[in-house]
């Protein structure tokens, strides 16, 4: 596995993935294989638009374990705890200030694929989350986004828990 391959995640995103995957394939499957087994039961599967539809639920649900499972293969969990004292990266929380006078907001960086900035997760390959990686309190970063430039204060860093 090479480096380009890996997908960063935080401990929490490698066990939502996890248990995506054990959903998926043992409780997913079983209701795909049942739903199957009965369009069989109609008679006969050349038109049958009940049998289609399973089989088409089928092959979308084995494409999506077949992702989870290459993203848990790939997975490179970052230990928040192992990083840099103090600065911002992949799992820290860190609370950014507008300078020009707006409100404190505080956002938990995460891997691209954990993203949900309604919860306040950003992800590392965000426009934030890429000025404030590896960035300590104190430092003023200025973010690039379809609205304009915004300049931010870190106002403080902490492992997420």
């Amino acid at each position: 596995m090479t480096d380009r391959n890996q997908e960063l995640m935080t401990h929490e995103g490698y066990e939502k993935l996890q248990e995506e995957h054990t959903y998926l394939t043992e409780v997913r499957r079983r209701e795909v294989a049942d739903r199957i087994r009965q369009a069989r039961e109609f008679g006969d599967i050349s038109e049958n638009s009940e049998y289609d539809d399973a089989k088409n639920e089928q092959y979308l649900l084995e494409r999506r374990i077949g992702e989870v499972q290459r993203r848990l293969r790939n997975a490179k969990i970052v230990d928040p705890t192992g990083t840099e004292t103090g600065a911002v990266d992949l799992g820290t929380r860190v609370t950014l200030k507008a300078v020009d006078g707006g409100a404190e907001r505080t956002f938990q960086i995460v891997g691209a694929n954990e993203s949900d900035p309604g919860s306040g997760k950003l992800s590392h390959a965000s426009p934030v989350g890429r000025a404030v990686l590896k960035r300590r309190v104190g430092e003023k970063v200025t973010v690039a986004t379809p609205r304009g430039s915004t300049e931010y204060e870190i106002v403080n860093v902490e492992a997420a828990s």
